[in-house]
């Protein structure tokens, strides 16, 4: 993923150029350390600060927004890794904040224990994906970071601060999604429940269906969500509900053709084509989207949640609330029909409940995501903004590791706590240490 020249844990060196997954976003830092504890990490802190560079950590790159580029000190918390505690009483776990979401979930299942929610990649890092909001779809359960219970944070001065409801109740109010604006996340402390069983069900459906029937899919359903493919009336839903089991995994053969032929390999092929000859997008897109096939199958959460993505793409998500998403989605097809667009991506649309962490796109209301997406190398300005226009008359917020040009005059009116937010970053940060660019723009100066 990155290219930056890191050093063995504990070291730092110079560093030529890191990017992201996506590819869309690069930073040179002028030097990147890999701590190998958080002594190390509070050290590293504390000399940039003297040195007048401004620090930011980075796990797997899998925003598509420049969140933690730097041009000077660059962490890389892989070597942070691993369970600190499981506290069977309580329902926790702490764990380091370089830890994968993959290395968390399957030594969880190995402890008989999940997450109650999570997205649809295990590739980030805990930090990494809490920080920016990452979510999966829920009509009770809510995003990653809404599962946290505690957590500690290297503040800019050096500071280690441990944080919960109890214990700096007003920095765990809003770190939990703190986009690195606060602090350099050590350690999370998440909920955790005995395994469960979930029953997928996924099913072709119409888009006219789909959104007139979608508040009952919401209701019927714990984890709703569906996928359009522009360029037809056509969508592919997915219902997931916890049953008791026992597991039925998809065969071996079924889950290659639907997991890794279509949705990846035929794609790609599809997508690589789509690149090339743009005009070819729609015909392809009413084949691709009857290509799949419903199927039901039950398994424990993390193998039903989350998927292989290896398709790269650029991507946009924002939320709206949930009473606007159906006719959202209807301008947006409106939009595209109408367009000279060649879109080749599906849009997935997915739910939260409403959570009371301050910078959260579902923070204070019942929320509807909509994302939509680009083939990586293809051209994606006109689609996003005029995806963006659409989203933004409905009052929506942009996921904060993701594509959109949405500034701090913005978010001041559409997150009511967002002064909390930046009032706290000036009494913990008034220097800027963890400041970039897209900060500025995103929180102001």
């Amino acid at each position: 993923m990155a290219t930056a020249t890191a050093g063995t844990a504990g070291n730092s060196r110079q560093a030529t150029t890191w990017h992201n997954w996506a590819g869309n976003v690069t930073a040179t830092p002028a030097r990147v350390v890999t701590p190998a504890s958080v002594e190390e990490l509070r050290e590293a802190v504390r000399r940039a600060a003297e040195e007048g560079l401004r620090v930011k950590a980075v796990g797997t790159g899998h925003s598509f927004t420049a969140a933690a580029a730097t041009d000077g000190v660059l962490v890389r918390p892989q070597a942070l890794a691993g369970i600190r505690a499981v506290d069977r009483t309580a329902g926790t776990v702490t764990v380091e904040a370089g830890t994968t979401l993959r290395d968390l979930n399957r030594a969880l299942a190995r402890e008989g224990l999940s997450l109650t929610n999570m997205g649809d990649i295990m590739e980030q890092t805990v930090s990494g994906a809490t920080s920016t909001g990452t979510h999966g779809t829920g009509r009770d359960s809510a995003s990653i970071a809404a599962q946290i219970r505690g957590l500690e944070l290297v503040t800019a001065d050096g500071r280690l601060l441990v944080c919960s409801e109890k214990e700096n109740p007003e920095v765990f109010a809003a770190a939990r999604i703190g986009i690195g604006a606060l602090g350099i996340v050590t350690a999370i402390t998440f909920a955790v429940e005995p395994l469960f069983f979930l029953t997928a069900r996924e099913e072709p459906m119409g888009f006219d269906r789909v959104t007139s029937e979608f508040e009952e899919h919401f209701a019927e359903n714990e984890h709703f969500e569906f996928y359009w493919f522009p360029h037809t009336g056509n969508c592919n839903t997915k219902r997931n509900n916890r049953s008791q089991g026992p597991a039925a995994p998809p065969g071996p053969v079924s889950a290659w053709v639907e997991d890794e032929l279509l949705s990846n390999g035929l794609f790609q092929v599809v997508n690589s084509l789509g690149r090339a000859v743009p005009a070819t997008i729609p015909s392809i897109a009413r084949v691709a989207s009857r290509a799949l096939s419903a199927r039901t199958y039950t398994d424990i959460p993390y193998k039903v949640f989350t998927s292989p993505r290896r398709v790269r793409f650029v991507e946009m998500e924002y939320a709206l609330p949930r009473e606007r998403v159906v006719e959202a989605l209807r301008e947006l097809r409106a939009m595209v029909d109408r367009s000279g667009l060649r879109i080749s991506f599906p849009v997935e649309v997915r739910t939260a409940p409403a959570d009371d962490i301050a910078l959260s796109t579902a923070s204070g209301r019942e929320t509807a995501y909509v994302a939509v997406h680009m083939y990586k190398g293809t051209p994606y300005q006109a689609y996003f903004t005029a995806a963006e226009r659409i989203f933004t008359a409905h009052g929506g917020r942009p996921h904060w590791g993701k594509v959109h040009t949405r500034d701090a005059e913005y978010f001041a009116q559409v997150y009511p706590r967002f002064g909390e937010f930046t009032a706290l970053r000036d009494r913990l940060d008034p220097d800027r240490v963890f400041g970039n660019d897209y900060l500025r723009r995103v929180l102001g100066d």
